[in-house]
């Protein structure tokens, strides 16, 4: 656990500062005790980073700090970020309930492939160009946007966290990282290994804080920009926040992504792929597949199989490596599953396994892995994001039937094809309404853009197109034969 005294404290400007607002109780979802009581920025806690931020970028060397240098920063949190792998998997099972080999291989692992993803390319990214034509020569620079406020969620607060952290100091900018209340520790966690990495005081700060100080944050005057990762209501807030004055925003939102199996499809490949495809982190994650659409004629055989695939996820603690459910975040959000599940039944959908609470844990916030069937497209639980071990299994009549199934929805986050014919999938895949689909469960990692469509979000991370949010185009005049020279 970490040093105790930095639970009361903010990490500002280089330093622990401590803060002025109430404390935020940190609550294990696996034995239902408190763990800690941390510190809530106030807003004049939020006043006091944003200004070192500030300073650290209007008149810090940070923007104007060679790229060599800056990438070496990064290399030396990457080292440590390795060295503390097991530390950090760890924190983040104990904080929100992720089986621990998924904090292994997930939220563990994630910050350092967005930073190899990004040490890859950035030697070549162009940070400037000159165009020349019959009508002008400019030299195009791409600027750093300048002080960014990043509020991150809690499924998978360090990786997320560092989606926008990277990109957005190797361009240049500063940093005000907002952690959900709920994992708060491994944002600690974070702050200490940035500092003994050695980024100049400013650079990054890292202020805990409740949903008033956040909005707070995100509609500061110091603030250039602003990242979400959350819910689409709170994305939608955040965006008129920003919108009434014209601050730049990018939001990665909610989801309610359809796996769509073919008729030729691998039924066995097909349901061991939507084992993490589906039930990822015990069903918290945006991107899962929680709508299965398959043939009529396919349905009885499938969900035979899905079913049998579930009975063998274990349930259970979070810390045991055999686990692959463990328990929800919160107990609020048991509630709002559980809800759901109420729901689906309600209207008419079938439940064939799961729905309730596993009767042999007698605390924690369980919720079975749960599959519907015969639910309609337009139902509660076919057209709303549940965030929960709970998926709906529907039939189409032909794949025009399938794609407009999938695109029935608000949202455009992530999709899935399976296919024996690849090609095909393919043509398939295009017709999908979302910022990602994947083919036989093929991961796009971390050097493509990663976004949605719709109320799935607005703008991409990851890849060159991530590294292009956090900067401002600038185009200057040249004259002709001052741009040759610079050719």
């Amino acid at each position: 656990m970490l040093v105790e005294h930095r639970h009361g404290s903010i990490y500002v400007d280089g330093g622990w500062v401590r803060a002025t607002g109430e404390s935020i109780p940190i609550v294990s979802p696996l034995t239902e005790e408190l763990l800690a009581e941390v510190a809530s920025a106030s807003a004049a806690d939020i006043d006091v980073a944003v200004a070192a931020a500030r300073r650290a970028f209007d008149t810090g060397p940070w923007p104007t700090t060679p790229l060599e240098e800056r990438v070496a920063v990064v290399a030396r949190l990457r080292e440590l970020l390795q060295q503390n792998q097991e530390r950090i998997a760890t924190l983040i099972t104990t904080e929100m309930g992720c089986p621990i080999t998924q904090s292994r291989t997930v939220q563990a692992a994630n910050p350092l492939r967005v930073i190899d993803a990004y040490s890859e390319f950035i030697g070549e990214y162009r940070f400037r160009e000159v165009r020349r034509t019959a009508t002008g020569s400019a030299l195009v620079t791409r600027e750093p946007v300048g002080v960014v406020a990043a509020v991150v969620p809690w499924n998978v607060p360090m990786g997320i966290s560092m989606q926008k952290i990277v990109p957005a100091v190797l361009a240049g900018c500063t940093f005000v990282l907002k952690p959900a209340p709920q994992t708060t520790l491994d944002a600690y966690l974070l702050a200490e290994l940035i500092d003994e990495a050695g980024f100049p005081p400013g650079v990054i700060n890292i202020v805990p804080a409740e949903r008033a100080a956040a909005e707070h944050l995100v509609s500061h005057r110091g603030v250039d920009k602003v990242t979400f990762t959350g819910s689409t209501g709170a994305g939608s807030r955040i965006a008129s926040l920003c919108g009434s004055d014209i601050r730049r925003v990018t939001l990665e939102l909610g989801g309610k992504s359809a796996a769509i199996v073919l008729d030729d499809a691998d039924l066995d490949e097909a349901v061991e792929s939507l084992r993490m495809g589906a039930f990822r982190n015990n069903g918290q994650v945006c991107t899962l597949k929680t709508r299965i659409l398959v043939p009529a004629s396919m349905e009885a055989d499938f969900v035979e199989r899905l079913n049998a695939m579930v009975d063998t996820m274990p349930i259970g603690d979070p810390h045991d490596d055999a686990t692959q459910i463990g328990p929800l975040f919160s107990e609020r959000h048991r509630d709002t599953v559980e809800r759901y599940i109420r729901l689906g039944r309600e209207e008419g959908g079938t439940l064939v396994k799961g729905g309730g609470r596993p009767a042999e844990i007698d605390r924690g916030w369980y919720v079975e892995p749960t599959v519907f069937t015969g639910v309609d497209p337009n139902a509660t639980i076919a057209q709303e994001e549940i965030f929960g071990p709970v998926v709906a299994v529907m039939t189409y009549r032909d794949e025009d039937h399938a794609v407009a199934i999938a695109n029935d929805s608000s949202y455009g986050l992530n999709g899935a094809v399976f296919t024996a014919d690849l090609a095909h999938g393919l043509e398939v895949a295009k017709r999908i309404r979302t910022g990602v689909v994947e083919l036989n469960g093929s991961p796009i990692g971390m050097q493509a853009p990663f976004g949605g469509f719709k109320q799935s979000g607005i703008g991409r991370e990851n890849g060159a197109e991530g590294l292009d949010a956090y900067t401002e185009l600038r185009s200057i005049g040249l004259p002709p034969e001052f741009a040759g020279s610079l050719s």
